[in-house]
């Protein structure tokens, strides 16, 4: 693969008998790439790996690496013998004023065709993840798919390449400059998901029926884990836009809705977003609210309380079906919890996560469950 912006030239010096004038012969101009990665791990940075074929001769030879039109970090730039590094040294690097260029000093024990390995961060070559999922009728799976969006405005081409993400199976892909190259890169069928409905209480109204619409949509989202048992776990994976549709039963998709997920560790969950639902209706209220132990100052003014505090909140399933509710309530400050009869998980030192499963309605009417939490806030300033 010939490069049109970023030039290797190898020359060596010669001795003259005793003299110590040197004459620079070009032994190689622009070699061509033996091989060339485009790594991705990072979403920061792009590595480029490449190798080339340099003939040395016995003695020192300089190298001269320079680009032009390209963004390359001079300091990442690193030079590696590959066939004889035990005979190959690297003796030293200098940059010379004002180019966009390097000298490498290499000291060959012999004459070599020696492979290299040069790897350098380039800039303006970026990616995007998207993932498109289908679920079932049923909607208790999901088909995912994972697309690679390669976008190439570094300046230089690659004709060929090996694309390595920290997931999935490297593939080789050239991509020119100013190109942009769309690539599956991951493919998972029959993911089971679970279809949670998510209530925030600093998000959404407390009472419904306090508002001139009382229609009020609880935000509804397919959840994916990412383990083996859902044919996933290998690796994290990486944010990115998703879009969500549904088999209709008649060989046609219904689109559901789109949203950007973030990194998912494994181990850790995925939440796609695929609309509201007004099918569950939660009424939360504030039923007790008093300062406790009081502390005063010496003009008798209050300077610390505690509090009591007490809320309910009666959840209504409309549903035929079952369904699983996600609250998030939000304690702000220094809490402790006097009683709650459901469990929870304290996402963060404010946060509190409740997964409540809410059984079918019935023929007397929706199913209705009850959140009850009586705590404490403490050393509260007025």
């Amino acid at each position: 693969m010939n490069s049109k912006r970023i030039k290797l030239i190898a020359i060596m010096l010669l001795f003259v008998g005793s003299g110590t004038a040197a004459a620079r012969i070009k032994l190689v101009a622009l070699p061509e790439r033996a091989a060339t990665v485009i790594r991705l791990d990072n979403p920061q940075a792009t590595l480029i790996e490449e190798e080339r074929v340099l003939t040395l001769q016995k003695g020192l030879n300089k190298v001269d690496f320079s680009w032009k039109g390209v963004s390359i970090d001079a300091d990442s730039i690193r030079l590696v013998a590959l066939d004889h590094p035990d005979k190959v040294t690297l003796l030293s690097v200098s940059y010379p004023p004002n180019e966009a260029a390097l000298v490498w000093d290499i000291s060959s024990a012999d004459n070599f065709a020696e492979r290299v390995r040069i790897s350098y961060l380039l800039s303006f070559i970026d990616r995007l993840i998207t993932y498109t999922a289908i679920a079932d009728k049923a909607e208790t799976q999901l088909d995912v798919k994972s697309f690679l969006v390669l976008r190439n405005f570094s300046g230089e081409d690659f004709d060929r390449a090996r694309v390595l993400l920290d997931y999935g199976e490297a593939f080789e892909q050239g991509i020119n400059h100013e190109e942009t190259k769309q690539m599956l890169f991951l493919k998972t069928d029959n993911v089971p998901i679970t279809k949670i409905w998510t209530f925030d209480a600093t998000k959404l109204p407390w009472d419904p029926e306090q508002l001139e619409n009382r229609n009020v949509g609880i935000p509804v989202s397919y959840r994916i884990v990412n383990d083996t048992e859902s044919g996933l776990g290998e690796f994290a994976l990486w944010g990115g836009k998703a879009r969500i549709f549904q088999d209709d039963g008649h060989n046609s998709t219904i689109f559901l809705g789109e949203d950007v997920a973030n990194l998912v560790p494994v181990g850790e969950k995925m939440e796609l977003y695929i609309g509201d639902s007004r099918d569950i209706v939660v009424t939360q209220r504030k039923m007790t609210d008093t300062q406790i132990n009081i502390r005063r100052n010496n003009r008798d003014r209050i300077v610390l309380f505690d509090t009591d505090e007490e809320i309910v909140a009666k959840i209504e399933n409309f549903k035929d079906s079952p369904a699983v509710l996600t609250m998030l309530q939000h304690i702000p400050g220094q809490w402790d919890m006097e009683k709650c009869n459901i469990q929870y998980k304290r996402k963060d030192a404010y946060t509190l996560e409740f997964e409540i499963m809410l059984p079918a309605r019935t023929e007397k009417g929706p199913a209705v469950k009850e959140l009850k939490m009586h705590y404490h806030r403490r050393n509260v300033r007025p």
